[in-house]
C-alpha cells in the first residue's frame, strides 16, 4: 500500500481562475470543508510554467499528503492564454478526470484589478488608457476573455468537469453557492462554515487578521485591491534587492504579510484608476462575441455584472 504522507496525491480538483476574481477566498473557503484539502501553497502554476512543470510528478504530489477525499489548487495562471498554450494539454494528460472550477468577475473590473496588480509591483508603467490602447494580444483583455480561456479545455475535459461561479454570487449568497461546489465535487452538502481561528494560526498569518473576526464572512475580501501600494524603489536598487533575498528566506505563510511590512516605508498607496466611458463601451463591444459564449455555454444571464 502506497504510503500517502511520502509520496503525496494527484489533485482532483483544480481552481483555474480568473486572476483577480476572488480565487484566494474561494480557495480558502474550499480548505474549511473537512472533505476537501487545498494545497498550502497556492498558485503552483505547475501546468503552465516550463520550471515547474520540469520538477516532475512527484514534486507536484508532495503538495498534497494530507488524508482527504477531494484534494486541490489553484492556479489563475492556468486561464492565460496565449501566454502559456500548453496548460490544458498537460493537465489532462495527468489528471484528466479532475474537476475544474473558474470563478469569474465582471470582465471590466477584472481588467482594472489586473493593471493596479502589475502597477503595484513595477510591471506595469503606463496609464491604463495606455495599457489598453490595443486589445488584441493584450494581457488585460485576454485574461477577460473567459469563454476564449474555458474553449481551451473544453477541446480535452467534457463540460461536465466544469463549474463556472461568479465571485458577486458567491459574495451575494455563500451557503447557496457553496453547496453547488460541494454537490459538484461530490462531498457532504451539510457542512457550515464556522470559522474557529484556533484551527490553523498560519492560516491566519497567511490570509490576513480580517479572518480573525468572530463574524468573519464570505464576503471578506481576503485580496483587495484597493490596499495595494506601489514601489517608489528600483527592484535593481540595492535596498529592494536585500530586502528580497530576506523575504524569500521566510516561510511562504507569513512570507506575504512581512514583506508588505518590509517594503512599506518604500511605497505609497495606489488610487485605483477610473477608465472612460468611451473605452468601458469600446471594450464591452470587443467582449461581446465572447460573453455571449460564456452566457450560452452556462445557462447564466450575468445580470450582475453591469454590461450596459
Amino acid at each position: 500500500m502506497t504510503n500517502t504522507l511520502t509520496t503525496g496525491n494527484l489533485p482532483n480538483l483544480i481552481i483555474i481562475g480568473a486572476m483577480k476574481s476572488g480565487t484566494t477566498s474561494l480557495h480558502y473557503y474550499l480548505n474549511l470543508h473537512p472533505d476537501i484539502c487545498m494545497c498550502r501553497s497556492k498558485e503552483l502554476d505547475f501546468f503552465n510554467k516550463d520550471e515547474n512543470w520540469h520538477k516532475g510528478i512527484e514534486w507536484y504530489k508532495s503538495h498534497f499528503t494530507e488524508e482527504a477525499k477531494i484534494y486541490g489548487e489553484s492556479s489563475p495562471n492556468y486561464t492565460a492564454f496565449p501566454k502559456w498554450t500548453n496548460t490544458p494539454q498537460r493537465m489532462f494528460s495527468t489528471i484528466p478526470e479532475t474537476k475544474l472550477i473558474y470563478i469569474l468577475r465582471e470582465p471590466i473590473e477584472r481588467i482594472i484589478s489586473h493593471y493596479v496588480h502589475r502597477y503595484a509591483v513595477g510591471k506595469e508603467n503606463l496609464k491604463i488608457e495606455d495599457a489598453l490602447s490595443d486589445f488584441d494580444s493584450n494581457r488585460y483583455v485576454a485574461r477577460s476573455k473567459y469563454y476564449f480561456q474555458l474553449s481551451k479545455y473544453l477541446e480535452f475535459f467534457p463540460a461536465s468537469n466544469l463549474l463556472v461561479i461568479t465571485s458577486k454570487e458567491l459574495s451575494a449568497s455563500p451557503q447557496q453557492v457553496m453547496n453547488r461546489i460541494f454537490q459538484f465535487l461530490e462531498v457532504d452538502t451539510d457542512f457550515e462554515f464556522q470559522f474557529d481561528v484556533t484551527k490553523n494560526a498560519a492560516e491566519v498569518l497567511r490570509f490576513g487578521s480580517s479572518i480573525t473576526n468572530s463574524n468573519f464572512q464570505y464576503d471578506t475580501k481576503l485580496h483587495d485591491s484597493a490596499r495595494k501600494r506601489r514601489m517608489t524603489i528600483s527592484a535593481d536598487s540595492k535596498t529592494a534587492k536585500t530586502l528580497s533575498k530576506i523575504t524569500k528566506l521566510l516561510p511562504i505563510e507569513i512570507r506575504d504579510h512581512v514583506k508588505k511590512a518590509l517594503y512599506f516605508p518604500f511605497s505609497e498607496k495606489i488610487k485605483r484608476p477610473q477608465i472612460s466611458d468611451d473605452l468601458r463601451n469600446r471594450l464591452l463591444d470587443y467582449l461581446a462575441e465572447d460573453i455571449e459564449k460564456l452566457k450560452e455555454f452556462t445557462g447564466y444571464s450575468f445580470e450582475e455584472w453591469n454590461l450596459k
